[in-house]
């Protein structure tokens, strides 16, 4: 990273803007042009190796790319919000991001997806319920995982110092 002094090096404030948020962009490369999509999306964190989960259907340009290239990176950042300076150069903005790499890997089995699917529901609704999912509906989805082989944060200034 460039600007070190806006790097979080610390696991645990990555993981905060990981968790706190509730979209990432995942991008993918189609045959040398790049197309991003935005995603809900789940984690975990165990041993040191972040997974995020992802859900679609079973058909799309997505998935399409995916099955022909599983190279992939992803962001996550928080809203903005802009810091106002005297001149048009030192105006600056509140912000913290979370960009990485990785593997994407389909799910294929029903205990895999419904693993990635509660995961997926953990994230999104705070609530550490278990589903069971119907067949039917396990038939209709696809669910997939990004294994993250790198990523990095960087926060702009915080609040306080806006």
């Amino acid at each position: 990273m460039r600007r070190k002094d806006k790097e979080i090096a610390d696991i645990g404030g990555k993981l905060e803007i990981i968790d706190k948020n509730r979209v990432c962009r995942l991008a993918l490369s189609d045959d040398n042009r790049p197309y991003i999509v935005p995603l809900n999306y789940g984690y975990s964190f165990e041993n040191g190796d972040l997974t995020l989960y992802f859900h679609s259907a079973r058909e799309g340009r997505k998935l399409e790319i995916i099955k022909r290239n599983n190279r992939a990176c992803f962001e996550i950042d928080c809203e903005g919000v802009l810091v106002e300076g005297e001149t048009p150069c030192s105006y600056s903005c509140v912000f913290e991001s979370i960009i990485g790499t990785g593997r994407i890997i389909l799910l294929n089995t029903a205990t895999e997806k419904e693993d990635g699917l509660n995961r997926l529901m953990k994230h999104q609704t705070g609530k550490n319920v278990t589903h069971h999912f119907d067949e039917n509906v396990m038939e209709r989805v696809v669910v997939y995982k990004m294994v993250v082989e790198e990523f990095t944060g960087k926060r702009g200034k915080n609040r306080e110092e806006a």
